[in-house]
């Protein structure tokens, strides 16, 4: 048995990275579990795979209610859509802006307002947002990304202000340079992918990238009911690099 069982959990961007990790943890648990995103192929047959494109709100409206429809309730929303970006403020142009903030805190906006009807009548609502450490340290070639994910910042405490009074909890995990496919294709268009892993890696003081594994274990900590004095909270999952300082001859140096 499992504080989860029973419950209905939603997982934005579950098909791949982060998501899939999450949703897998949460069934794990006992949770049943709705994966939403824009391709459901290949996403685990115990998993209820639902289409759905986080910047169309009638996509968004509608997946809403098929879970609910399917599962009978929804208690859990993990907002973990997302895109990346780089370069500095100057990379990208106005349609690129528009894009990455549409999905990264438009769309989490979509989700948790069509969620919400359904988490006022569960005992244990939580709501999860994926964020990330550029949300509060500054780091190369991320202006726009860093701009999107402190938006997820500040939204996560406003939203936890807004509804502990219905007994709906928001918290956020804020991870580091995390091994996904996303980071997979910067290594990839990089002149030196050796050498760009090797860089992601040593700014971590832990000396390695944060595994899908690790922040799922955050996300469902978060989500759990055994945490129900726990909202308002951006739980670091980055290997010390918001919080700490060591020189780089002390970067930790993982175990072969």
């Amino acid at each position: 048995m499992s504080e989860f069982n029973n419950l209905v959990a939603i997982v934005t961007g579950g098909a791949s990275g982060l998501g899939a990790a999450t949703a897998a943890l949460l069934r794990e648990r006992g949770a049943r579990v709705a994966v939403l995103d824009r391709s459901i192929d290949g996403i685990p047959a115990e998993h209820f795979g639902v289409l759905c494109d986080v910047t169309n709100s009638a996509q968004v409206d509608a997946a809403i209610a098929t879970v609910v429809d399917h599962f009978g309730s929804l208690d859990i929303v993990i907002n973990n859509a997302g895109i990346g970006a780089s370069g500095d403020i100057s990379a990208n142009d106005d349609a690129e802006w528009h894009r990455v903030l549409d999905v990264n805190i438009v769309g989490l906006a979509r989700v948790s307002r069509a969620a919400l009807p359904h988490l006022r009548q569960s005992d244990h609502a939580a709501i999860v947002n994926t964020c990330s450490v550029v949300a509060v340290v500054g780091v190369p070639n991320r202006a726009l990304y860093s701009a999107s994910k402190g938006a997820v910042a500040a939204v996560t405490l406003a939203m936890a202000a807004d509804h502990v009074s219905e007994r709906i909890r928001v918290n956020a995990v804020s991870p580091g340079t995390a091994d996904t496919p996303w980071v997979g294709r910067l290594l990839d268009d990089a002149e030196d992918p050796v050498a760009a892993l090797a860089a992601l890696k040593a700014r971590q003081p832990m000396g390695r990238l944060v595994t899908a594994d690790e922040v799922a274990y955050a996300v469902v900590y978060l989500a759990s009911p055994m945490s129900s004095s726990t909202t308002g909270t951006i739980l670091s999952v980055d290997g010390g690099m918001a919080g700490i300082r060591v020189p780089i001859n002390l970067v930790a140096v993982p175990r072969p």
